[in-house]
């Protein structure tokens, strides 16, 4: 799979991605902002395990964000199962040196259609954590809706957090 956002492209992770993952994604900064099964420090360990579990995954859902031929961050979808079948969970990172650049913006914009249109979804949420002010913004720009907020509903980095629903729903 490959996406044009216009800032970058959305690709399939590829085994020559491991050390620019390692260098983008070993960040105290991002992890703080991920749910836990995101590593802390990242090693090259990490990710071949990560590149492994996406590329194994089918249907497809994760993708690297890719500039100038490097992955620089990812995204990606969990399909749910059961009565929420035809919902998703969006989640993703970028290596901090691409902040504030519209970068996630515009992978968000061009991911949303597309898992809408080849998974047959109804539903695509997010639930950042609530200090996560970019992440929000990020989704507030993308067309996703605040819907509530969830109180003390995570545990991350020793202390329990809110956390904010975000979600983009298709009216047919």
């Amino acid at each position: 799979m490959a996406l044009d956002c216009g800032k970058c492209k959305l690709r399939s992770w590829h085994s020559d991605d491991v050390a620019s993952i390692v260098r983008y994604a070993d960040n105290r900064k991002i992890w703080v902002n991920l749910r836990d099964r995101f590593p802390h420090p990242y090693t090259a360990a990490d990710a071949r395990n990560w590149i492994q579990r996406a590329l194994s995954t089918r249907p497809e859902t994760s993708f690297a964000i890719d500039i100038s031929g490097e992955a620089v961050g990812g995204i990606g979808f969990d399909l749910r199962t059961d009565v929420e079948r035809y919902s998703a969970e969006i989640g993703y990172w970028l290596g901090e040196q691409f902040w504030g650049q519209g970068i996630c913006t515009s992978a968000l914009k061009a991911v949303t259609p597309y898992a809408i249109e080849v998974y047959y979804l109804n539903r695509i949420f997010a639930i950042p954590f609530c200090q996560n002010r970019a992440s929000m913004r990020v989704l507030e720009k993308a067309g996703y809706t605040r819907e509530g907020l969830m109180r003390r509903s995570a545990f991350k980095d020793g202390r329990f957090v809110d956390q904010v629903l975000y979600s983009f729903v298709v009216e047919r």
